[in-house]
């Protein structure tokens, strides 16, 4: 089984400012749940319980909120207030948290680089926690799981998006294997819409296989002078080595206002529809 999983948090969220001036964007809230717990609840789903964390400055939040608050427990203790603490309190009891940082912003495939230390040789899932989802029936990454267990490989997740959005994200094409996979040819950052090879666009959840590592350590800067993971992972297609996957569900982009809109009012209609 897959049991790691890594959060790149290192990001300064800057299209969310002054909101995440002084704290992580990735704590920002849908209803009462900030968005990273969302993924991580998504991670433990698919049984990855080992949570590795690559962080940056001023994002203390995190480490706090996986983590007993004493006081605060103290105070509401046998209070109805009490049972909102339940949800994280599982996550806390269920899950190894670990942290390194990331001293200079270098890109994704910098930040996953620098979480081989708590990764090892073993595969792992990469969620980014700004692109929030909902699987149907299971999680997304629960979806990928079993991707995983029948193509040994890297594993990515895709969507269809507006081809004047292509420029907003990796963007793939390959040998079409049935309705869901795709075993991937190519693989493009970021491109202008008359370039892209197709409107598939990677979203933030992938799987994959340790050899990444030296693979990234071979890497040089790309696009804006960041190392790009999907650099590393074209190196792997191009030994047939990464299937997309046409998750089922649905993804909503929090770290853009839109996005994060929207997601606050699915969760919210779904509350209601729950009471």
């Amino acid at each position: 089984m897959i049991k790691k999983c890594l959060f790149p948090v290192a990001g300064y969220g800057t299209r969310f400012l002054p909101a995440t001036k002084a704290q992580p964007k990735e704590m920002l809230p849908i209803l009462t749940k900030p968005l990273v717990q969302y993924g991580v609840e998504e991670a433990l789903a698919a049984g990855m319980d080992h949570i590795a964390f690559v962080t940056g400055r001023n994002k203390r939040a995190i480490e706090d909120h996986f983590d007993i608050t004493y006081e605060l427990e103290d105070m509401i203790s046998g209070t109805i207030r009490e049972s909102q603490l339940n949800c994280v309190r599982n996550l806390i009891e269920q899950c190894t948290f670990t942290y390194t940082r990331q001293n200079h912003m270098r890109g994704l495939g910098d930040a996953i680089l620098i979480g081989e230390a708590l990764i090892g040789e073993q595969p792992f899932g990469v969620i980014l926690a700004d692109d929030l989802g909902v699987g149907e029936p299971d999680g997304i990454m629960a979806q990928m799981v079993r991707v995983y267990e029948k193509y040994r490989c890297s594993i990515v997740a895709v969507e269809e998006v507006p081809v004047e959005e292509v420029d907003k994200y990796g963007i793939v094409s390959g040998q079409r294997l049935d309705d869901q996979h795709i075993r991937v040819e190519r693989m493009v950052e970021k491109p202008s819409p008359l370039d892209a090879p197709s409107n598939l666009a990677v979203i933030g959840r992938y799987i994959l296989t340790p050899d990444i590592f030296d693979i990234l350590r071979n890497t040089p800067p790309g696009k804006n002078g960041e190392v790009q993971l999907t650099d590393a992972l074209q190196a792997q297609a191009a030994n047939g080595k990464v299937i997309a996957y046409r998750f089922r569900g649905q993804r909503f982009d929090c770290g853009s206002i839109e996005g994060f809109v929207d997601a606050t009012n699915f969760f919210f209609n779904r509350m209601q529809e729950q009471q």
